[in-house]
């Protein structure tokens, strides 16, 4: 949480001190020319632009969370952009007019005096508003790039606070500052926080689909670099770097990182000319009220017409206008974009009727109470009439029941699909919606969908399986002539073998635990006599056990695998399962083989680890059609997944052979385990995308 503070905390801090500065010498400019009776006009503007920060950034809020996925990428990306010309433009102003901040400010509150009250809310409304906006702006898209709002937004308030502590002391003449020296400082902070800022944007962009090479990586340090460790999240919670960037975040980040730093840079010692004597620390004296003589003749010389105007209109009436207008204003823009949930509309369905009190949404997420007033379960669809994609669903609505539905609406035709148990499907009236964005929806799998990369599946399984007995009755021949030296390399072949078959596991039924069961659970555990398979010889060879001993052992798992090899075909592979094994190969592998609860000696866990990487691999080719049908950019991830675990598991592998899990430096264990459950994390979706769906 801290490292994402610290730029939110930056942000903060200088633009805080910025307008504080600004509130800070107009406020002591009043005081000094003997118009104290003129700062609620100050306070007034300084209210009115506070309100119209907090307004755009609701606006930016609840805008953006009615946008379908890809929307929300590409959004994200080009405000972050603006927020980095924001903030670059900031920095090389205030560089710029650090020194003459005080002198230009009393100008301009000389001017409004003789205007009247609304130019002196103006000026103070203007002054403060854009540092407010541009603080609402980068707060939003840091909170974005964080992926939660509690370290940004503390980074923030602590910042902010600390600036309104240093413009007082500044003003009561408590506090010395060299202001130059400081918005030097930060403004090179903020170059290197809107480097990141700009690499993250362009990746929001090319995960949009708006700008293309998502896929080319300049770098992937996941193989070397824990993504998870205190000093990587560090320097992505600071500076937006990951373990992996592709060519164009890298290509943004250093051209951004080098010519505006330059220029920054040239421009400091450019400006860095010898002051007037008096006036080495105009900046900071001015925030502290300083008086000149032109100062007291000015303030001697305004005119008593400049006070306060009087009207017909309350006296609160400008103020509190001002202060309403941006909240009424951010109010009607999120309502308009439907920020908000809608009320829930109840829709009910049943055998005969689909989709009753159904009327036209309007764009944004919506809930809908679906009840079910027939006699039957039914499952229940919101649906792209034409193609049949599923925008929301409900399992298993029992009769009588009511269950909310919460669905994103975007423009285009959506209609109800419910599917009674035993009863035929029942679709409503279409709508058609306008004014929203494009939402994503799920094209439905059928069963028969599954048919062709199932039967590609067992072809492969029944092929594993023929060359898997060969493996296993030379293993046993090993024993039974005691060369148990040639037994323990042939035993690992015959185990990767079997461990490249996981997604048929669900299949194997009571052989599988004969196979390859653990000893958890038995009495005995490893010399209990239900312990059998491949973990039991494991144990045998690698614990000194005799080939007489094994024999038995040996000639039991030959016989299973025979066995397992004739009944495979004729068994029963539920379709709806393949996609579910794409997640569960390799959770099993990071629950057993990478925690070694598997191991029984011989310290292959890895070779098993690569082994079941290469079953998902297959599964994944038997998938590939239906996930790029719905999701062209998920393999491209997993792929890239794959290939991290790949390559930390492949380094274990020494000409000698593998490295014991055990022996794992600490680092590289670590590495292993996070690129593994981020792996999952990018299966994660397929049983989702791929479920049999009644609805197609």
């Amino acid at each position: 949480m801290w490292d994402e503070a610290f730029p939110s905390f930056l942000i903060g801090l200088r633009e805080g001190l910025e307008a504080g500065l600004i509130v800070s010498i107009l406020v002591a400019t009043l005081v000094r020319f003997g118009h104290k009776a003129r700062l609620p006009q100050v306070w007034t503007g300084v209210a009115a632009a506070i309100a119209l920060s907090l307004s755009f950034g609701a606006v930016l809020t609840f805008t953006a969370a009615n946008l379908s996925g890809h929307a929300q990428e590409a959004f994200g990306g080009v405000l972050s952009l603006i927020a980095v010309g924001f903030v670059t433009a900031m920095v090389f102003w205030m560089r710029r007019s650090a020194r003459t901040l005080s002198a230009e400010l009393k100008e301009k509150v000389q001017a409004s005096l003789a205007m009247g009250a609304g130019a002196l809310v103006l000026t103070s409304f203007l002054a403060v508003g854009r540092e407010g906006l541009e603080t609402s702006l980068f707060l939003w898209t840091n909170v974005r790039t964080a992926g939660e709002s509690t370290g940004p937004l503390l980074g923030a308030a602590v910042g902010l606070v600390l600036s309104a502590g240093l413009c007082w002391g500044l003003y009561r003449r408590a506090l010395k500052m060299n202001l130059t020296r400081f918005f030097t400082i930060t403004g090179a902070g903020l170059i290197v926080v809107a480097a990141g800022v700009l690499g993250y944007g362009l990746r929001d962009l090319q995960e949009s689909g708006l700008v293309g090479g998502g896929s080319s990586y300049a770098f992937d340090l996941s193989g070397h670099l824990d993504a998870s460790s205190w000093y990587a999240t560090l320097v992505q919670g600071t500076l937006n770097l990951t373990v992996t960037m592709t060519v164009l975040q890298v290509v943004g980040y250093l051209a951004y990182l080098c010519i505006v730093m330059t220029l920054f840079v040239e421009g400091v010692r450019g400006g860095k000319t010898a002051p007037a004597p008096g006036k080495a620390a105009q900046g900071g004296e001015a925030a502290q009220g300083e008086e000149t003589a032109q100062g007291e003749k000015a303030g001697a010389a305004a005119p008593e017409a400049a006070g306060p105007v009087r009207s017909g209109r309350p006296r609160w009436a400008v103020p509190t206008a001002l202060v309403a207008v941006p909240v009424v204003i951010a109010g009607a823009v999120i309502a308009v974009s439907d920020g908000k949930q809608s009320s829930s509309a109840t829709v009910s369905v049943s055998e005969q009727e689909c989709g009753k009190g159904f009327s036209t949404p309007l764009p944004g997420q919506q809930v809908f109470q679906m009840h079910n007033t027939g006699d039957k379960v039914s499952e229940v669809y919101l649906v792209n009439p034409a193609s049949g994609a599923v925008y929301g669903e409900i399992e298993g609505l029992a009769p009588g029941t009511t269950r909310a539905l919460t669905a994103t609406i975007g423009s285009g035709d959506y209609a109800w699909r419910c599917v009674p148990t035993g009863g035929t499907s029942v679709t409503s009236a279409a709508v058609h919606v306008t004014g929203g964005g494009q939402v994503k929806a799920v094209k439905p799998v059928a069963e028969d969908d599954l048919k062709g990369p199932l039967d590609a599946y067992k072809d492969y399984v029944n092929k594993g399986l023929a060359t898997l007995l060969t493996q296993t009755q030379k293993l046993q021949a090993d024993v039974h002539g005691g060369d148990l030296a040639t037994a323990k390399a042939d035993w690992l072949t015959a185990h990767l073998q079997y461990a490249s078959l996981g997604a048929a596991y669900g299949t194997f039924a009571d052989l599988d635990g004969k196979i390859d069961g653990r000893p958890d659970g038995l009495a005995d555990k490893a010399q209990d006599k239900d312990f059998t398979g491949f973990l039991r010889l494991e144990y045998g060879l690698w614990h000194g056990q005799s080939a007489a001993d094994l024999t038995p052992v040996a000639d039991q798992l030959a016989a299973d695998v025979a066995k397992l090899g004739q009944d495979f075909p004729g068994q029963d592979f539920d379709p709806g399962d393949l996609p579910l094994r794409a997640h569960e190969i390799l959770e099993n592998t990071l629950q057993f083989e990478l925690t070694g609860d598997t191991d029984q000696g011989s310290g292959t866990n890895l070779a098993t680890t690569q082994a079941n990487l290469a079953g998902t691999r297959e599964l994944l080719t038997v998938l590939q059609p239906l996930l790029d049908e719905r999701d062209p950019q998920l393999l491209t991830r997993v792929d890239a997944g794959m290939k991290r675990v790949g390559d930390l598991v492949a380094a274990a592998h020494k000409p000698e052979g593998w490295t014991a899990l055990e022996q794992l430096p600490a680092d590289a264990r670590r590495q292993l385990n996070g690129a593994t459950g981020q792996l999952l994390e990018d299966l994660a979706p397929i049983p989702a995308l791929l479920e049999i769906r009644k609805a197609a």
